[in-house]
């Protein structure tokens, strides 16, 4: 807690217009229920709440060394975890974290980005040397709506989940009014963090 509080003061929140992003990359983004192009508004501002490194000193407030690593998937590989979590994405590579301290494995971070009801949300998920989630954090936010995601009270329901856990809506996890793509989107992020970790790390060790 003190901790966050700390980065929580700290934590950049910046928000910025859809026009400057718009102007970068000449895309708008059309909406196949409402079958029009969206309005600025309806998109949202971009919200950043953390840079990775703060995010990693609220995971791992004590750990001695951080080692970043990139996961890239085989085809066999991509296939088990899109068959183990019941979805299909795009992504083949991960960029992942493993904190230690004096030689032992404090835990273990995935960085993902996942697409909310228009556009992608930006977080991190931290899982134990057990396999369990204890923390997420979102990075940033570029919807116009359910960024309550990014709050404790939401997201602490993952907190203990594991790769075998449902974490999926009206099974194991709440829902957000007004918010159900981002809860999805977050949830399923999640799912897929555990079975990253479980793949690469915890399985690793046992062989």
């Amino acid at each position: 807690m003190l901790a966050r509080a700390l980065w929580g003061a700290a934590y950049l929140c910046i928000t910025l217009s859809i026009a400057a992003a718009a102007a970068d990359t000449g895309k708008r983004t059309w909406d196949p229920d409402l079958k029009r192009w969206l309005t600025e508004e309806e998109l949202g501002s971009i919200d950043v709440y953390l840079t990775e490194e703060q995010a990693l000193k609220i995971l791992f407030p004590t750990a001695q060394k951080i080692h970043p690593e990139e996961l890239r998937l085989t085809p066999e590989q991509k296939i088990r975890i899109q068959d183990q979590i019941g979805w299909k994405f795009p992504e083949e590579s991960f960029k992942a974290f493993t904190a230690q301290s004096n030689g032992t494995v404090d835990g273990y971070a995935v960085i993902q980005e996942t697409i909310g009801k228009h556009r992608p949300i930006t977080y991190i998920v931290g899982v134990s040397p057990e396999g369990k989630v204890f923390d997420v954090e979102i990075l940033v936010y570029r919807e116009s709506k359910g960024s309550e995601v990014r709050r404790k009270r939401f997201n602490a329901q993952y907190e203990g989940k594991t790769a075998q856990d449902p974490i999926s809506i009206n099974k194991d996890i709440i829902n957000i009014t007004g918010a159900t793509m981002s809860v999805r989107s977050v949830s399923a992020g999640v799912k897929r963090a555990l079975v990253l970790v479980e793949e690469f790390y915890l399985h690793k060790n046992q062989r």
